[in-house]
């Protein structure tokens, strides 16, 4: 199993001008708020408080860079669907978001992260849509897997793939912060998936 030695925030930007120019590898992380992924983030490089755990939703409002064993970024973008996030706030967010899948060479791939327990919100579904359309490959991640029980878990897991309909290519992981299930097979991932890039 790859050892995650070394993790910093690299810079938070807003704009493209602002994003690192190291040319690494780069893994977007997505979500609705609160569906965990300061959680995720610090369970998949093995540290406390890398990525602040907020109680109050919508706290993230830049592109933060993670800088990871210095050989790829995993970059944690605003939460989406929070009602008390303005309207302004939430376009401001999406342009933000918007320019990143642009012109990103470096993205290798999204980690969308799922509430396990219910059912793929609308923005979900948006969020999944529109991922689509500029043809990056993703991983949903299925969060709080631990909140579910043992006889619910088929029928949650259904109810996920019913309602995203993942294209060729796209995969599903379950996750929990708690027990540390999926960890590895992420961290696998993000392994193979700079390996394949620096060899390339």
């Amino acid at each position: 199993m790859v050892k995650i030695n070394n993790v910093d925030l690299f810079i938070s930007a807003v704009r493209r001008s602002q994003y690192p120019t190291e040319g690494k590898p780069e893994f977007l992380l997505v979500g609705r708020s609160n569906v965990g992924k300061s959680s995720f983030i610090n369970t998949v490089v093995n540290r406390k408080n890398i990525a602040r755990v907020s109680a109050t939703p919508g706290k993230t409002q830049t592109l933060n860079f993670y800088l990871v064993n210095n050989r790829f970024f995993l970059v944690d973008v605003p939460g989406y669907g929070y009602a008390l996030t303005s309207k302004e706030q939430q376009k401001k967010f999406g342009l933000m978001i918007e320019e990143y899948l642009e012109k990103r060479n470096e993205l290798k791939r999204v980690f969308m992260l799922v509430d396990f327990r219910h059912k793929p919100t609308e923005d979900d579904l948006l969020m999944y849509n529109f991922l689509k359309y500029y043809h990056v490959p993703v991983t949903i991640v299925a969060t709080k897997v631990d909140k579910v029980g043992a006889s619910k878990k088929d029928a949650n897991y259904k109810m996920l793939t019913d309602s995203l309909d993942l294209v060729v290519g796209d995969d599903i992981v379950l996750f929990s912060s708690i027990t540390k299930l999926g960890r590895d097979e992420i961290v696998e991932k993000l392994n193979n998936l700079t390996i394949d890039t620096i060899e390339n």
